[in-house]
């Protein structure tokens, strides 16, 4: 059992009853019965990849787990509609593996991808590097095959566009991280493959030139513009010392970087020409200092690769402090500048680990010890560095959770930033749909 106890980061061992396999959605429904007969809470367990705490038990060892590992079926697959029909513990990159053998793009990507099912995906509504152009997960997805706590099977994998037939069901399940039910199926949809893909690093001088640069891109390129990534040089300077055999691309050392992907339906001459003119003009208005353009596949993921090793990077680093915030795209860069003094001040010598998808808002601000100070010694500053930060992202507008969930990590902190009307409407929903509250009780509410 010890793996399904324990999450990604190795922070928390819960304990459980027991852990069930069920290898289709009608055992997940027979099970999911047999718990709501006994009152026995059950906690749905994906590929385990969240950072807060969603998918393990507690402490208190009064649930069960409930893995949906082995409903890992490609279901169908339909490229004239553009959908592919999966079972919820399907992993993300055979979904992406099976698109792209019927010449289709599931465009969901995230540095777990092949670990991460989309069962959890869907749960948490993950964004990933696409979110820009192709939308969160609730956006991929058309249609839903659902265990309700009761035990009954919903069979809404409609594999339709338009469907105003009623309430949004499907929209009550997708980010409710398992508190209203069990999802066992999903449809999804499914893009042409992009005849290119171009991809560049952009050195730049602060924040703020990312957001002009963005702006200039986005009136370049349109929806071309596929991915646009920011990361600090102390960034790439973690992922070199952990990671040396991925080559650093400028000699020079830039204060930001931004990772700039177009895609184009049309020709990679096309997408080359759109990303050229878009560099050349942001270095004429100096927006960008200096630029690396990919010049075939194999660069294009090694520039991916720098920035996908952050996480990992980190892993081997120690022990951090992890925010992931979403903010409006505007007011990224006064939120950069406000937070890391604020955080400096209080903590002189932390370390700023900050990137993400600027594109669409999402911040990843991470914070690690002073260099040769004790991990563990610094963990202990983390109510209060999440005070400074998670204040700072209220004041500026933003979301204390951007792509990873609540789970329970963040369940205090949403009530201190959620407004209790919408706390008490969510409240009403879970009593609605789990009046027994066995469905991943203590997550979120």
């Amino acid at each position: 059992m010890a793996p399904f106890l324990t999450d990604w980061r190795g922070r928390f061992t819960g304990r459980a009853l027991a852990v069930l396999r069920p290898a289709d959605p009608e055992q997940v429904a027979q099970l999911v019965r047999a718990c709501a007969a006994h009152r026995v809470p059950l906690v749905p367990q994906g590929g385990k990849t969240g950072l807060v705490l969603g998918s393990v038990p507690d402490a208190s060892g009064s649930a069960v787990v409930l893995s949906l590992a082995r409903l890992n079926r490609v279901r169908a697959l339909d490229a004239l509609n553009r959908t592919i029909t999966v079972d919820a513990g399907c992993i993300l990159q055979t979904i992406q593996e099976a698109a792209a053998a019927e010449g289709c793009l599931f465009p969901l990507s995230l540095a777990a991808e092949g670990s991460c099912s989309i069962g959890g995906n869907l749960s948490t509504n993950a964004g990933g590097t696409a979110v820009l152009r192709y939308g969160n997960t609730r956006e991929l997805c058309l249609g839903l095959e659902v265990v309700t706590p009761q035990g009954e099977l919903w069979n809404g994998l409609r594999a339709l566009r338009k469907d105003n037939t009623g309430y949004d069901l499907r929209d009550l399940f997708i980010g409710a991280e398992g508190t209203l039910g069990v999802i066992t199926g999903a449809v999804l949809r499914l893009f042409p493959q992009p005849k290119a893909s171009i991809t560049a690093l952009v050195a730049i001088a602060a924040p703020r030139q990312a957001l002009d640069l963005l702006r200039l891109a986005q009136d370049r390129c349109g929806a071309s513009l596929t991915g646009f990534e920011l990361m600090s040089d102390f960034c790439l300077r973690l992922v070199g010392t952990h990671f040396p055999s991925l080559a650093q691309p400028f000699v020079t050392r830039h204060p930001q970087y931004v990772l700039l992907e177009l895609s184009s339906s049309e020709s990679e001459q096309h997408a080359v020409g759109l990303l050229e003119q878009t560099i050349a003009d942001a270095i004429a208005q100096d927006i960008a200092d200096d630029a690396v353009v990919a010049t075939s596949v194999g660069q294009s993921l090694a520039l991916w690769q720098l920035r996908e090793h952050i996480p990992l990077a980190q892993a081997a680093a120690g022990k951090n402090i992890k925010h992931d915030i979403a903010l409006p795209v505007s007011r990224i860069a006064d939120f950069i500048d406000s937070t890391d003094a604020l955080v400096l001040a209080a903590y002189p010598g932390c370390q700023l680990v900050c990137f993400g998808h600027v594109g669409d808002g999402n911040l990843h601000y991470n914070v690690a010890p002073p260099p040769g100070a004790a991990h563990e010694d610094f963990l202990v500053n983390q109510e209060a560095i999440n005070r400074i930060v998670h204040d700072s992202v209220a004041a500026h507008a933003g979301s204390i959770s951007a792509e990873h969930g609540i789970g329970a990590l963040k369940r205090d902190e949403l009530k201190r930033y959620k407004p209790e009307v919408e706390l008490n409407m969510m409240r009403a929903v879970k009593a609605a749909l789990d009046p027994l509250g066995i469905m991943n009780p203590g997550k979120i509410l």
